[in-house]
């Protein structure tokens, strides 16, 4: 598939169903309630900017991706993106969607004056770490803490 076929849109409520059935593929379960809140706060934002799209190759959602611009919470500038959620249908994985999809995203935030995006991902999970070090990701300065209180 050439990356050309894959059309690049904005996210609307109707893709709903759509990522979360990528999203249950990817992960091998259904996140239906995480998905509820990702879209109100996409489709309604009320203190922050939020950009997702949506790749869809002949007419069907292939990827998704979604993201927030805080503004100038916990110190992080308003030139500061959180890539937050990302899939891409196990179908049209290694076929140009994300890569193509990702362009446009960046595309989107650059005309947006935004300056840098962060990521979280799971030390171990290699492929989505190829994939963003291919659109230009590296590790960043800062280190995600966390503790656990069980």
């Amino acid at each position: 598939m050439a990356t050309s076929q894959v059309e690049i849109r904005p996210l609307t409520k109707e893709d709903f169903n759509a990522v979360v059935e990528i999203d249950a593929k990817v992960f091998d379960h259904a996140r239906p309630e995480y998905y509820e809140t990702k879209f109100a706060q996409a489709l309604e934002p009320k203190d922050r900017l939020v950009l997702s799209l949506v790749a869809e190759v002949d007419e069907k959602v292939a990827g998704f991706v979604m993201c927030e611009l805080f503004v100038g919470e916990y110190g992080i500038p308003a030139t500061t993106v959180t890539l937050d959620t990302i899939g891409i249908h196990p179908d049209s994985q290694g076929k140009g969607v994300g890569k193509r999809l990702m362009e446009e995203f960046i595309g989107h935030l650059r005309k947006a004056g935004v300056q840098k995006i962060n990521t979280l991902v799971d030390w171990n999970d290699w492929q989505l770490i190829r994939f963003f070090s291919a659109s230009g990701f590296a590790p960043a300065k800062t280190i995600n803490l966390e503790l656990n209180v069980e």
